[in-house]
């Protein structure tokens, strides 16, 4: 008989691992950063050693949580893609796809009537969400991270983030010259997820940009929870927003906003993540490649080239 730990201690786990974080792992499954600790320590006690270092921050794995973590991962996955799998299936099941809540309304959303002519036999089903769906909720994820998801594909592209305004807050406040003149006029900032220190923040791109002075000394006019609210503050002319060029790359092209500033902070990439052993494999590749023609010509076209 096999002595296995109960399956809500090793879901635990395996979420808490993957993203590094309690917090995280209690929003992907529904329970409280407490429930999650509490059952982490059952799986610990079952296992006899420790599965995380959690001191000091950030929350960090042990060589033994090092080694279960991709076989319960792989484990989670298996599972997922098995259960499709015997599901009846319909020609008319959607591919379903799942990334940033702002990445799919300004970015995916825009471009998808290219897609239906490419393949009018697929329905596609868009899951905007900042939440790391569990496996089985979606056949692919588009996830956006600072370096390869452990089960994610080839980058489809990498961003930058620049200062970004409507075009009559220039016009009305006058022309930003330099970077420390950027403070005169009223900023938008939102709520970055995690905990890290390399996030495009405006603090991190003062100090890219050279600016001196404490950061209290700008004007921070609004501040949002999600990305989308400090776009459509930034499309009203509210004030200026550090944004991802590839998420407002409509709002560019089309000159409802343009960039205050030309310089620009790293950003993240976008990753496809999805099981090898998709029953659906052939159309999610189909689209990943679809993303990657879209992506190069949407540059193409940032450039000046037809």
């Amino acid at each position: 008989m096999r002595r296995l730990p109960p399956l809500a201690a090793l879901r635990a786990f395996e979420a808490a691992a993957r993203r590094l974080s309690f917090r995280h792992a209690a929003e992907e499954l529904g329970l409280t950063p407490t429930a999650i600790s509490h059952q982490v320590r059952l799986l610990e006690d079952h296992c006899g050693v420790k599965l995380f270092r959690r001191r000091p921050r950030p929350l960090r794995l042990t060589p033994a949580g090092e080694a279960l973590a991709p076989v319960l991962r792989d484990g989670f996955d298996a599972f997922a893609v098995a259960l499709v799998s015997i599901r009846p299936r319909t020609e008319a099941e959607p591919l379903r796809v799942t990334t940033t809540k702002a990445f799919a309304g300004r970015w995916l959303v825009p471009r998808l009537g290219a897609w239906r002519e490419a393949r009018p036999d697929v329905t596609l089903s868009v899951i905007g969400t900042d939440r790391v769906l569990a496996p089985g909720e979606a056949d692919l994820a588009i996830r956006y991270a600072r370096s390869p998801p452990p089960d994610g594909g080839r980058e489809l592209f990498r961003d930058m983030y620049f200062p970004v305004c409507a075009p009559a807050l220039v016009a009305e406040r006058g022309k930003i010259a330099s970077a420390n003149e950027l403070g005169r006029h009223p900023l938008i900032r939102y709520d970055w997820f995690g905990d890290d220190p390399t996030a495009p923040t405006w603090e991190r791109w003062r100090e890219l940009a050279g600016v001196s002075g404490a950061i209290e000394s700008w004007s921070m006019a609004l501040n949002f929870r999600v990305e989308e609210h400090a776009i459509e503050a930034a499309l009203a002319g509210q004030g200026v927003a550090l944004c991802s060029e590839i998420v407002v790359a409509t709002d560019l092209a089309s000159g409802v906003l343009i960039k205050a500033f030309d310089a620009g902070l790293p950003g993240y990439g976008f990753y496809p993540v999805y099981s090898p052993n998709d029953p659906k494999r052939e159309i999610i590749e189909a689209f990943v490649e679809w993303l990657r023609s879209s992506a190069a010509r949407a540059e193409r076209q940032a450039d000046g080239d037809p």
